[in-house]
């Protein structure tokens, strides 16, 4: 198993038609947030099939087609790195953390983010501390933002939101929409589990929120609830 058979696997699968498509919903034009990527144009489902097909491949190479020029690529490794973090031992998914977090510029859009921080990042610091968040949550990096964000979602899903909380109040006033579709997105999934957590969360920031964090927030309220926040009357 070698890293030019994954390449030349994902070659065959390729698509220009969809690669176009993607080279514009992944916003790559000059300025936008992901300025320059490449893309070969397989959809995810394609690529969650090839999973299996390169289990052998060592942490290495895996690595090596984490730092492929084009975003297909990076995401298959993405998603072998989070099948093989459910499968490993204490010290492989330590391993795994440490080379994820070595690796983040190559984690560079938000489908390569919202494919792994929560299984990997999340995952791992469940049941540690969490320090690296709050590093992340304060890099100049935007994707390392939303990997701390996003990762929480693994702890929301276990009835745990201190840090969701936390992070989102410092990313109140981030200046990315990104980032503030994230942000929205973890307090939608925590009002999911517990509406009043949220709400008290709400009532205390919510006029000085961005528009897009709000709606994302508040998405799944009743009607006149919603409308409520969004016209400042609670």
């Amino acid at each position: 198993m070698s890293v030019s058979a994954v390449k030349d696997k994902l070659q065959s699968l390729a698509n220009p038609t969809i690669a176009e498509h993607s080279q514009r919903f992944f916003k790559t034009g000059k300025g936008e947030y992901g300025e320059g990527d490449k893309f070969l144009g397989i959809r995810v489902p394609v690529l969650r099939k090839q999973v299996k097909l390169f289990r052998e491949l060592s942490l290495v190479d895996v690595c090596r087609v984490l730092q492929s020029r084009f975003h297909e690529e990076r995401l298959l490794a993405l998603l072998m790195l989070v099948d093989r973090f459910e499968r490993a031992d204490e010290t492989e998914q330590t391993e795994i953390y440490q080379l994820y977090l070595r690796h983040t510029d190559y984690i560079n859009n938000w489908d390569l983010v919202d494919s792994s921080a929560l299984q990997i990042v999340g995952g791992y610091l469940f049941e540690r501390e969490r320090d690296s968040l709050y590093e992340l949550v304060h890099s100049v990096s935007l994707w390392e933002r939303r990997i701390a964000i996003i990762a929480t979602f693994y702890m929301i899903r276990r009835e745990d939101f201190s840090d969701t909380l936390k992070l989102a109040e410092i990313l109140l006033e981030d200046g990315e929409d990104l980032i503030h579709k994230a942000v929205g997105w973890m307090l939608r999934e925590v009002g999911k589990r517990d509406m009043d957590v949220e709400q008290k969360f709400l009532q205390e920031y919510y006029k000085n929120m961005p528009r897009t964090m709000l709606r994302y927030a508040i998405e799944k309220f009743p009607e006149p609830l919603r409308k409520q926040y969004l016209a400042g009357d609670i």
